[in-house]
């Protein structure tokens, strides 16, 4: 039985495992998928040989840009925003590990279903792996975009910090994306440290949390008029990427 899996730390939040082992019962798929939580990347080569029946992993925080360095080949997408989120592992003549991007594709395709207009500018909230990802999406898009970070510096142009917004910034840029881990499900009282009085029903809220399902940003957003998008059908769509990339 092949097995696939997901490497992250911690894995509490994550919906993998219940969603490919039930496409697995469901379409009569003899495989099976599992939680690795490992607390060090440095444990992931031992993890690599010692479960010799492992096909592919998904990759969660904190390891899209930790993985990397163990990766024999990474995709254009994934070399282009420094992270990889999914691993196909090839065994048929020697050990073989690529790294690839499923986030940008799942991210692009949740905003094509759920924003009808898409001639708006963004902030997005967070500058780590899965902000890139969300970057590189709306520039496909053809969306522009700026960065928000905690620790912006001068010679950054395109990112602000949180202090740097003003209320013409905000009503410049109708979606607000939440790329950072705030808010999720083991800090899920946490949220971005932005002006929520600011959003207006012309604004559009997108976390890339699903658990919770509304987060305490997309509460807060709501509460004053904006459309809001968990990050459940990017998951979803990333994740039927990924089947399609491991033959699965």
């Amino acid at each position: 039985m092949k097995k696939f899996g997901i490497i992250g730390y911690p894995l509490e939040h994550s919906f993998s495992e219940k969603y490919f082992n039930k496409k697995f019962s469901d379409e009569n798929i003899n495989a099976v998928y599992e939680n690795f939580p490992i607390s060090d990347i440095n444990q992931f080569p031992e993890l690599i040989k010692s479960e010799n029946n492992l096909f592919g992993l998904s990759v969660t925080i904190p390891y899209k840009q930790q993985v990397i360095k163990f990766l024999d080949e990474i995709s254009h997408e994934a070399e282009r925003v420094n992270a990889v989120n999914l691993i196909k592992i090839e065994r048929e003549q020697k050990l073989i590990l690529k790294g690839y991007n499923t986030d940008i594709y799942g991210f692009q395709k949740s905003v094509l279903k759920n924003i009808s207009d898409i001639n708006i500018s963004a902030l997005i909230l967070g500058t780590g792996g899965a902000a890139r990802a969300v970057n590189a999406g709306l520039e496909n898009l053809n969306i522009k975009s700026k960065f928000v970070s905690r620790n912006k510096t001068n010679l950054e142009n395109n990112i602000l910090n949180y202090q740097e917004i003003t209320p013409n910034i905000f009503l410049e840029n109708l979606l607000i994306i939440n790329a950072t881990p705030l808010g999720m499900l083991h800090d899920i009282n946490s949220f971005p440290n932005i002006n929520y009085n600011l959003f207006t029903n012309k604004h559009i809220a997108f976390d890339l949390t699903y658990n919770p399902a509304k987060t305490a940003f997309l509460r807060k957003a709501e509460q004053n008029g904006a459309k809001i998008i968990n990050g459940e059908e990017m998951l979803i769509f990333q994740a039927e990427k990924a089947r399609e990339i491991l033959n699965i």
